[in-house]
C-alpha cells in the first residue's frame, strides 16, 4: 500500500456511516471554498501586479495532493482552479464585506455539517487523532466521487463500508 492508500484507509475507518459521508461531500468543499475566498482578498506584490494568495495556497495544496496520488491530485487541481477562479470573481464583483460574510457562512456551515456527520458516525473526526487527515479529507471525497463515476476502482478496497 502507498502512503496515500494507508492514509485513505485510516480516514475511511472514521467515515463508515453513509450520512457522515454525505455531510462531508458538502462540508469539505464548503470549507475549502471559504478559505480560498478569504485568501483571494490578499495579493502578494510582484512587480506592478500581485498574485492572489489563494492561487499560491491552492497550488501548494494541489502539489501535495499530486505527490500523494497523481490521479486524485489532478482531479483536485481541476476543482481548486474552479474554486480559486470563483473566489477571485466573487471578491472582484462584491468586495471585502460580502466576501467575509460568505466565508463565515461556508466555513461555519461546513464545520457544522462535519460535526453533524460525526454524530451520525458516533466517532470523533479523524483529524482529532491525526491532523494530516485534514489534508486527506478532500482526497477522500474526490476518490469517492471518481469511484461513483466508475473511475479509480483500485481504491475501492481501501474505502469500502463494512457492515
Amino acid at each position: 500500500m502507498t502512503l496515500f492508500e494507508r492514509q485513505l484507509a485510516t480516514y475511511s475507518t472514521y467515515h463508515r456511516d453513509h450520512r457522515n459521508r454525505f455531510t462531508h461531500f458538502i462540508g469539505i468543499p464548503a470549507i475549502i471554498l471559504s478559505i480560498l475566498l478569504v485568501l483571494s482578498l490578499w495579493k502578494i506584490p510582484i512587480g506592478q501586479h500581485g498574485i492572489p494568495t489563494s492561487w499560491i495556497v491552492g497550488a501548494l495544496a494541489v502539489l501535495g495532493w499530486i505527490a500523494l496520488d497523481k490521479g486524485i491530485g489532478a482531479a483536485m487541481a481541476i476543482l481548486v482552479v474552479a474554486m480559486v477562479a470563483f473566489s477571485e470573481w466573487f471578491v472582484s464583483a462584491y468586495g471585502v464585506v460580502p466576501t467575509w460574510w460568505l466565508f463565515g457562512v461556508l466555513f461555519v456551515g461546513g464545520w457544522v455539517l462535519q460535526l453533524v456527520g460525526h454524530v451520525f458516525e458516533g466517532r470523533r473526526p479523524a483529524l482529532a487523532d491525526n491532523l494530516f487527515q485534514a489534508f486527506i479529507g478532500p482526497m477522500f471525497i474526490m476518490a469517492e466521487l471518481l469511484m461513483m463515476l466508475g473511475l479509480r476502482r483500485d481504491l475501492q478496497r481501501t474505502t469500502e463500508i463494512n457492515p
